[in-house]
């Protein structure tokens, strides 16, 4: 007999990969919930980075999630019909960038900051909300990605403070100060008693007020005024339609939005 060829066995292993990632077999969304879980453990690792930097576990644990981050982006470029695409999406370079610092912290540790981003990228891939769709909980997405948008936000800027503006002047000695900070300027609490000095330090509070207020203006409207449902038109597919909505704006097709209240 002839032995499997390597490009039969590649074809093999993507054809595999894309059924475990794009799949809604049980053992595809059992798979999806624990790769979910493991992207939640590495967030939750960013989040906790700027404590655990001085600890000496830490350069192991960064380590072993840099293996982590590699093995998921090489099983996804496999799983992709069409990788070079898949490669120019935004959330593949971000996420390729977290990568580097993750491989390259002496040289980039100014940028570990972003690593919360892999929150926004997962929110964007849909990742974060396929457990939705499982229990029948698609109308709370949207809420759910202002709710991403905000915390991103939040501990992003808290990271940027933390690193460029942490010092006993400023009173920003360490995370929790750069979160407060970070906090009392997006609710425009405004406080007092932590400022960032100088003309850089008033911009980036003017910039963290302004976007910070953006989004929570959303995320109260996604919770209490839902701009959109998640109801996909059987005709063309597109998946938001307002609420009371008789025809897909997109094809015409006629659609039957169940009624949230029953």
């Amino acid at each position: 007999m002839d032995e499997p060829s390597p490009e039969h066995g590649l074809t093999r292993l993507r054809s595999t990969l894309r059924l475990l990632y794009h799949g809604s077999s049980t053992m595809a969304l059992r798979f999806q919930f624990s790769v979910l879980l493991v992207d939640l453990a590495i967030i939750a690792f960013f989040i906790a980075t700027p404590l655990l930097r001085d600890r000496p576990s830490f350069i192991w644990i960064d380590i072993a999630v840099a293996v982590l981050l590699i093995a998921d982006l090489v099983a996804r470029a496999l799983a992709s019909t069409d990788p070079l695409r898949w490669l120019r999406q935004p959330t593949t370079i971000v996420d390729i960038f977290i990568l580097i610092t993750l491989l390259l912290p002496a040289w980039l540790a100014n940028f570990g900051f972003l690593r919360i981003l892999r929150l926004w990228t997962l929110s964007k891939s849909g990742v974060l909300w396929r457990p939705l769709k499982k229990f029948k909980l698609t109308q709370y997405r949207e809420q759910g990605e202002a709710i991403v948008n905000i915390v991103t936000f939040l501990f992003l800027v808290s990271g940027f403070v933390l690193t460029f503006f942490g010092s006993p002047e400023t009173g920003i000695e360490g995370y929790v100060d750069a979160l407060y900070f970070t906090v009392t300027s997006v609710t425009t609490t405004g406080y007092g008693d932590v400022t960032l000095p100088g003309t850089a330090g008033r911009l980036t509070s003017i910039a963290v007020m302004i976007v910070g207020i953006t989004l929570f203006v959303r995320l109260a409207q996604s919770i209490f005024r839902p701009n959109k449902v998640f109801f996909p038109c059987p005709q063309c597919g597109l998946q938001r339609h307002e609420p009371d909505a008789v025809h897909c704006k997109a094809c015409g097709h006629v659609l039957n939005i169940p009624d949230p209240g029953n």
